[in-house]
C-alpha cells in the first residue's frame, strides 16, 4: 500500500500520542509522555513537530448536539443551476454564514454541495429552508434526508489504510 503523495509519515510513537490526544486531547503534556512511553521533554517536541506539519490541526471540545438544543441532524444534497467559479464561491461563503451548517462539501455525483446541518426538528428545519437555504440564489434543487441514527463519527483515520 502506498500512501497518498502529500501525506505525512507516522512512526508509532507518532501514533501513539496522536491515540491518547484524539481520545483525551486535555491530557498534561507530562500524563501524555507517561502513557506513549517518552520523557516529557521529546514527547513535547514531537506534539510540537505533528502541529507544525498539520497533522494536529487543533485541540477542541467535542459538543452534545442534543443538549445544545439540536439533537437532529439533516443531510442536505443541493444542485446549483450553474458551476463558474463565481458561482460556487458565492454559494460556500453563504453556507459558511450559517451557523447551523456543520459541514458542507463540494461533491461529485448527480448533486453539487452534501450539507450536514444540525437543526431542533422539523420546524428549525423548514426554517433554515426558507431563511437561509432558499434565499441563496443559483439553486435549482435540494434533497433531504434525517439521519435517524449516528452509526459511527471519526476523526481519527489511524487505523485507516489506503487501498492499493
Amino acid at each position: 500500500m502506498t500512501a497518498a503523495p502529500d501525506s505525512v509519515r507516522l512512526d508509532e510513537t507518532d501514533r501513539r500520542i496522536l491515540r491518547a490526544l484524539t481520545a483525551e486531547g486535555r491530557l498534561s503534556n507530562a500524563d501524555l509522555a507517561a502513557r506513549v512511553g517518552l520523557s516529557p521533554s521529546p514527547c513535547w517536541k514531537r506534539v510540537r513537530a505533528l502541529e507544525a506539519r498539520g497533522v494536529i490541526q487543533g485541540y477542541g471540545a467535542r459538543l452534545d448536539r442534543a443538549a445544545l438544543g439540536f439533537p437532529e441532524t439533516v443531510l442536505v444534497n443541493v444542485t446549483l443551476e450553474s458551476h463558474t467559479e463565481d458561482t460556487l464561491a458565492r454559494f460556500g461563503e453563504a453556507l459558511a454564514a450559517v451557523p447551523e451548517v456543520m459541514q458542507a462539501d463540494l461533491v461529485t455525483g448527480d448533486d453539487d454541495y452534501l450539507i450536514r446541518l444540525a437543526v431542533a426538528g422539523t420546524r428549525h428545519y423548514e426554517s433554515f429552508l426558507r431563511d437561509a437555504l432558499y434565499r441563496i440564489p443559483g439553486i435549482r434543487h435540494s434533497r433531504s434526508s434525517f439521519v435517524l441514527r449516528e452509526l459511527k463519527s471519526e476523526t481519527s483515520l489511524l487505523d485507516a489504510r489506503p487501498w492499493p
